[in-house]
Parts: structure tokens; C-alpha cells; sequence
């Protein structure tokens, strides 16, 4: 009978032993990292499916307020983050997740939403002072300062589908005005059009071909406002409370919209649709809260919009498959309403923005290919 081994010196870590072709280092967590000898955890192998540095990163620290948005950029590198304390901040999606800028006092009220440019690298910001102002991410700078609106600017959206090549912003207030502006770092001061809808709008939204403006207003529907005829050609019923914020699905085909009343909708925004209401889907999960904040869905845009993420007052994020209408995901780990959710462009990550002033990054799994 062989002689059996030394044992292992105090103090060390118990280590499950990796079988031959083992995995990559970056694919294992100690599930345990206490220095209590009897605390600590075997390491797990998990699978990851995304180029991150670890499952699940938090990004904190640069905002003393609650979150109100945050966006990855088109090309996924880049993160930018808006918040009831005046400030905008920029992050790197990917290690080391530096917090690279903090532009400060950009509006002289909370700052409601932001929007990368698809054109140039400037950044769009709206807040409670009735400005939409644009900045240079270049120099961190403001470019551009348009007093836009009456009220409180709550959304804004832009395009490139416009002709030309001319990026256009539309910005939505309650002032119950829907403005188009210019885009870019030059431009006039006056808005391209105007459109009065009657109560205040909550969120804007451009078409997929930048011919039609779909608003969420105070009246519990969606007006969809034809941008070249500057009227409204239809609306979308099927809402019992304000619409909160609206999202395009990559396809250009759908529409997603929260709402006040916790209820969820998908849209069928196609010119024939099937449905004559054109309720494609109703999804429950996302309480709205009694705080009446504006929740901000996203769609997913890896696997071509078969998943939308909706945050909720439950302090967790809810993730459904469009298909099915089956809740996929409920994520926790913020401390506060989760107000605002994005994809990343090209992987599957999600990214949310909570009251509790912190952003959380995680990886999800990929969908399956039907």
C-alpha cells in the first residue's frame, strides 16, 4: 500500500484540482475569499460568454446621486452615465473600467438623459433646466448650448436616417412639445420642426428610417408623428398609465414600451400589422414603483433583438425573451430603483443604472440560434 502524501501547510487555501485541460484562469472564481481557514471555498470554473474581466463589475464612486441613464456607445467600448447631480461621467467598458472623465455642472438641473452621437464624437444631454446641450468628448467640453424647451426635457433620440448624412435630434418635454434639432457640434439655434402633442411628453423615439417620431405622453398613449408631413398619423393605445421611456428594436419592427402601471408593451410598429391594435406583446415582472421614475428599457442587440430588459423599484432588473414573453432573468445587486438598462452593441453584457448612484456591468448568456 503506497504511502500516503504530506499534508497541506496551515494556512493555505483549499484548491479543487483542475482536470487536464484545464480552463483559462480567467474562467475561475473562488467562491470564497475569506482569510478564516474554515471559510474558504473550492474555486469554480463558470463559463463565460463575454470578453469582460470578471461575471459581474460595478462602477461606482463618481456619482453622489441617483442614476438616471447610461448608454454604451455604438462601437460598445465606452460607457456615459447621467445623474441627478449635475455630472456626466465616462467609463471604459472593458479592463482596466477606468472612470476616464467626470464633466461636471454641464446643466444647472438633474441631467434627465443622454445620447452618444452617431456621427461624430460628441455627447447629447438633456436635463430639468430646459437645455439640450452638446459636448466634445475630445476635450470634454461644451460645444453647444440650446435653450430647447419650456419645461423639463424628460428624453431625447437621434438619427442618421435623415438623407443627407445630417444627424437630427428630436427631444421630448412637458412643455407637451416634441422639438427636432440639428445635430453635431455646429449648427442653428432654432428647431428644424416643432410639434405640439397637448400634455407633457415622457419619451421620444426616431423610426428605424427617420420618417416617423413615436412619443409617450401624459395621455397614456404613443403618438406617432410623421416627421416630413410634421402630423400626427396615428397612435398607439393599450397603456393604463404614462408611458415612461420607448426603445426601436434593431429590426426597426417593434416598439418597447414600460410604464407607470408595471405593465410592459411591445408594440407592433410594422407599416401592416398582423394585430389591429398592434399590441405585440404585454410583459409583466418590472414593478414601476410609487416614485414615478422614468424607467428606460432597452433591447438586446447581439442576437438581433430577441430579449428586452426593463429595471424595476424591486432594486433588480427584468429580462425577457420578445418570443415567448417568458421572464428569462431577474438580477439583483443594486441597492436602489434600477432606472435606466442598455445592451452592449456587439456582446452579451448588460448594463444598469440604479438610484443607489452605482452601474452594474454583467455578462448574460448568449441566446440560442434558432
Amino acid at each position: 500500500m503506497s504511502k500516503r502524501g504530506a499534508s497541506p501547510p496551515p494556512g493555505g487555501a483549499l484548491i479543487k484540482r483542475a482536470r487536464s485541460g484545464s480552463p483559462a484562469p480567467n474562467t475561475q472564481i473562488a467562491i470564497s475569499s475569506s482569510n478564516n481557514e474554515r471559510d474558504q471555498g473550492l474555486i469554480r470554473t463558470v463559463k463565460r460568454t463575454s470578453s469582460l474581466e470578471a461575471p459581474i463589475i460595478s462602477l461606482s464612486g463618481s456619482h453622489s446621486s441617483e442614476i438616471l441613464s447610461c448608454r454604451f456607445d455604438p462601437t460598445g467600448q465606452n460607457i456615459a452615465a447621467c445623474s441627478a447631480d449635475r455630472s456626466v461621467s465616462l467609463w471604459r467598458t472593458y479592463s482596466p473600467n477606468t472612470n476616464y472623465g467626470l464633466i461636471q455642472n454641464l446643466h444647472k438641473a438633474p441631467i434627465l438623459d443622454l445620447q452618444w452621437s452617431l456621427a461624430s464624437q460628441v455627447l447629447y444631454t438633456v436635463g430639468a433646466d430646459h437645455v439640450l446641450n452638446v459636448t466634445d468628448l475630445t476635450t470634454g467640453q461644451r460645444v453647444r448650448k440650446l435653450h430647447a424647451h419650456r419645461g423639463i426635457i424628460n428624453s431625447l433620440d437621434r438619427t442618421l436616417a435623415g438623407g443627407a448624412g445630417v444627424e437630427l435630434v428630436v427631444t421630448g418635454a412637458d412643455d407637451g412639445t416634441i422639438r427636432v434639432w440639428e445635430g453635431g457640434d455646429e449648427g442653428p439655434k432654432q428647431p428644424v420642426s416643432v410639434y405640439e402633442v397637448g400634455c407633457p411628453v415622457t419619451s421620444v423615439c426616431w423610426s428605424a428610417d427617420g420618417s416617423s417620431i413615436y412619443a409617450g405622453a401624459l395621455d397614456n398613449e404613443i403618438h406617432v408623428i410623421d416627421f416630413r408631413k410634421n402630423e400626427e398619423v396615428y397612435s398607439l393605445m393599450g397603456h393604463t398609465d404614462t408611458p415612461t421611456s420607448l426603445s426601436l428594436s434593431p429590426n426597426g419592427n417593434f416598439l418597447l414600451s414600460p410604464s407607470f402601471s408595471s405593465q410592459t408593451i411591445i408594440h407592433d410598429v410594422r407599416p401592416f400589422s398582423p394585430s389591429p391594435n398592434r399590441i405585440h406583446r404585454v410583459l409583466m415582472g418590472a414593478p414601476a414603483g410609487f416614485e414615478n421614475t422614468l424607467l428606460r428599457g432597452a433591447w438586446s442587440k447581439d442576437d438581433d433583438g430577441r430579449r428586452v430588459g426593463v429595471g424595476g423599484a424591486d432594486r433588480t432588473v427584468c429580462i425577457w425573451e420578445v418570443e415567448s414573453g417568458k421572464v428569462l432573468y431577474k438580477l439583483p445587486g443594486h441597492k436602489g430603483t434600477v432606472t435606466a438598462v442598455d445592451f452592449h452593441p456587439k456582446e452579451p453584457i448588460i448594463l444598469t443604472g440604479s438610484k443607489d448612484a452605482t452601474m452594474l456591468l454583467g455578462e448574460i448568456e448568449p441566446s440560442i440560434g434558432v
